[in-house]
């Protein structure tokens, strides 16, 4: 991409009115789609991203400035430009950078570029084939395969010059059935840091059936009763919850502003002794897992939250100046035209010893919510309402008819101090995460867990 030499004397100019670090970062990425409706291809889309941006700190403010002249005079203009609306002193600085190799955890055996559009068609027609085949309450069917290859580049003050290579595909398969005059749409979207050697444990056929089947089964279901009962949620994306009503609060974007309902909590017991949450960067192959962070700092796992007691917080670097502590490689932005900040890689809760059965034995009414859907949070107050995808009655221990229309609300602190239950088989979901520094890809996990007592809108 850009030589170390002319990555110094960007940095150089960058620090030039005074600022005690600048980073250079730099990134090309394609994004590729092919997408059915039905049985026919609907589109073929390739997109390329290419810009830089520089970053300056001076004690507790920070400038960024962005361009897509990638060229030594296009990226002097641009530290130039975050150098002046930083300060108006002067300095004269010299950067000197060394390269670091991270290694890569994440091999790619197939990458998506070099295999042709016809082969990547054939993967959707297995997949959505298998769902319009599935029941003749199937009304559409639609699939989309995307790969990404995302190139990066950060050069910093501190003398660092590192480059990384990611590399991510994704089946999204969404069934529509129809019963009684109603529609319900069932979704199944398995993705990984991996390239098109994904369909060598995903396959396509089962994804289009898991899509089918869950909009079939809530087509036909009646609306679920609302009130407060227990409710067990689901492995791998049942997750969300955790990310969404506590994650975000745990991030540094929220805590370092005062912002969260976590903050000076630290060592503190905020859950349930049977909850331990994690993010893990470094997870081979995982949808949301990083070599280096955007800001060049070594993926880690943060253990979050263990047996109950709060153990950390998700930082980025420049918010570690403003909280006394240090980055724990969590800095992600969506593109060069995003100011980093700190955000969750593959974010889950623990596995525990509680087997699935006695978790939905233990509930004599209530619901299951099997897989959950999107929702709304306040990270501030963690207050949060989350749609279920594919929940079903519980009675006397027993899972019984499905219900739709329901939703799961409370306040995060509050919840996760009545997760009783926690089961042991681990599962991971896939999804884009939107924050402040745009939308990246991350990983929501958790086994089967009974929350005691929780709000469940309904009808």
């Amino acid at each position: 991409m850009i030589s170390k030499e002319i990555c110094e004397r960007v940095l150089a100019k960058a620090a030039s009115t005074g600022a005690d670090y600048a980073e250079l970062f730099c990134e090309n990425t394609l994004d590729q789609s092919v997408s059915l409706v039905g049985a026919k291809v609907d589109s073929v889309q390739d997109a390329e991203i290419a810009g830089a941006a520089v970053r300056v700190f001076k004690d507790l403010r920070c400038v960024m400035a962005s361009t897509i002249d990638t060229s030594e005079a296009g990226l002097l203009r641009c530290a130039e430009r975050a150098a002046a609306a930083l300060g108006e002193g002067s300095a004269n600085v010299s950067i000197v950078l060394r390269e670091r190799l991270f290694g890569d955890i994440h091999p790619v055996r197939i990458v998506p570029t070099s295999v042709a559009n016809a082969d990547k068609v054939r993967f959707l027609k297995d997949a959505c084939g298998a769902a319009s085949g599935y029941h003749d309450a199937i009304r559409q069917v639609t699939g989309i395969l995307l790969d990404v290859d995302h190139r990066v580049l950060i050069a910093t003050s501190e003398g660092l010059y590192a480059q990384d290579r990611q590399i991510r595909t994704r089946l999204t398969v969404r069934a529509v059935a129809e019963a009684n005059g109603e529609t319900q749409t069932g979704v199944c979207s398995p993705g990984a840091r991996v390239g098109m050697e994904l369909f060598d444990t995903v396959d396509p056929r089962e994804t289009g059936l898991h899509a089918a089947r869950q909009a079939v089964t809530m087509a036909g279901a009646g609306y679920c009763p609302a009130g407060v009962m227990p409710v067990a949620i689901g492995s791998g994306f049942g997750g969300v919850i955790f990310h969404e009503a506590c994650g975000h609060s745990l991030e540094a974007t929220s805590v370092a502003y005062g912002n969260s309902q976590f903050c000076g909590k630290l060592g503190e017991k905020i859950a349930n002794e049977k909850v331990t949450a994690i993010d893990d960067g470094t997870i081979p192959g995982a949808w949301g897992s990083i070599n280096i962070d955007d800001e060049g700092t070594p993926a880690q796992r943060n253990v979050l939250i263990e047996n109950g007691v709060l153990k950390s917080y998700m930082i980025d670097k420049f918010n570690a100046r403003r909280m006394g502590m240090a980055s724990t490689g969590s800095a992600r932005r969506q593109s060069y035209s995003y100011m980093p900040t700190s955000r969750m890689t593959n974010t889950y809760i623990a596995a525990g010893t509680d087997a699935d059965e006695d978790i939905l034995g233990s509930i004599e009414y209530g619901l299951y919510a099997k897989e959950m859907g999107g929702g709304s949070v306040n990270p501030i107050t963690g207050e949060f309402n989350f749609a279920v995808n594919e929940g079903y009655l519980v009675r006397g221990g027993k899972v019984c008819e499905p219900v739709r229309g329901a939703s799961l609300v409370g306040k995060g602190s509050e919840i996760i101090q009545k997760i009783d239950m926690v089961g042991s088989g681990l599962a991971m979901g896939q999804g884009m995460c939107g924050s402040s520094s745009g939308s990246i890809p991350t990983n929501v996990g958790q086994p089967l867990i009974r929350v005691s007592s929780i709000t469940v809108g309904g009808r």
